[in-house]
């Protein structure tokens, strides 16, 4: 792969996730001719295609016919198929593959595409979906540099990535960052309903917990100082921040988030097994 922008087809690009990262790269500045979008919905697929000036294509087959990377996002039930009736097509050609698809192990790929090909896991999460996504990334053997370099551009588009080393790193990449904006959303959650319970306007006390969110995120992100020192930066002796600290200290939260987090690795684990066939 040695052109400056590859031609990039995305199988399943009508997608939410797939279409997030296409409006990322398109807004980088990637060139639209250069990419392709899949799908199976005619007329969404049409919209989609005149929406971002992308090149629209229903036939999964001909879309790959000169392909540099192939970013598939469809859902993992249906991947093994989809992988199959691409595998014919792929003989003697070496597109980079890169898979959206939460679960599989690269093993799976490789078995259903060929060993030949360089292929990428990518865990993407869903903040993704407006350019502030994380995305964990794992390869195999045949991936180059140069393929590293491009899958970080088309992933950076819509976040930060990570690559590890060993493919157990993606199910700690999904317990901390995959699934991770649940833990967020039930936090807030939990302090919108308790304000409503307490008698604060329900829309007021949604508006206040999100701004504070995004807040201290920022605040966190630019900070020469680790999050426990910002915490401790916010609570006087005795005042009210300490109160509430104690109470989610004595509650046993950082024990509750280590033992969910644990659980959210080992159940990613067993999924990886499960679609493993």
């Amino acid at each position: 792969m040695t052109a400056k922008n590859p031609k990039i087809v995305f199988i399943g690009g009508a997608g939410n996730m797939a279409g997030a990262v296409i409006g990322g790269l398109l807004a980088a500045g990637y060139p639209t001719e250069k990419v392709v979008a899949t799908g199976r919905d005619p007329l969404k697929l049409e919209a989609f295609a005149k929406r971002h000036g992308v090149v629209a294509h229903d036939d999964n087959i001909a879309a790959i016919d000169e392909a540099d990377v192939i970013v598939l996002s469809v859902k993992p039930q249906v991947m093994r198929d989809l992988c199959m009736d691409l595998r014919p097509h792929l003989a003697g050609r070496n597109p980079l593959v890169i898979t959206l698809a939460a679960g599989i192990p690269l093993a799976a790929y490789q078995r259903w595409l060929g060993e030949h090909l360089p292929i990428v896991r990518a865990m993407p999460n869903t903040p993704a979906l407006v350019q502030a996504g994380v995305t964990g990334l794992y390869a195999d053997a045949a991936v180059t540099a140069e393929h590293r370099a491009i899958t970080e551009r088309i992933v950076n588009a819509v976040g930060i990535s990570l690559w590890v080393d060993q493919e157990e790193g993606i199910d700690q990449v999904i317990a901390v960052a995959g699934s991770a904006p649940a833990y967020f959303f039930q936090f807030m959650e939990a302090m919108i309903d308790a304000s409503s319970a307490s008698g604060f306007d329900r829309a007021d006390a949604e508006r206040l917990v999100l701004q504070t969110a995004l807040g201290a995120a920022k605040l966190a992100m630019v900070s020469e100082v680790d999050v426990a020192q910002l915490k401790r930066n916010v609570m006087s002796p005795g005042g009210t921040t300490e109160r509430a600290v104690q109470r989610f200290e004595q509650g046993g939260l950082p024990q509750l988030v280590a033992a969910a987090m644990r659980d959210c690795a080992e159940r990613a684990a067993e999924m990886a097994r499960e679609l493993d066939r």
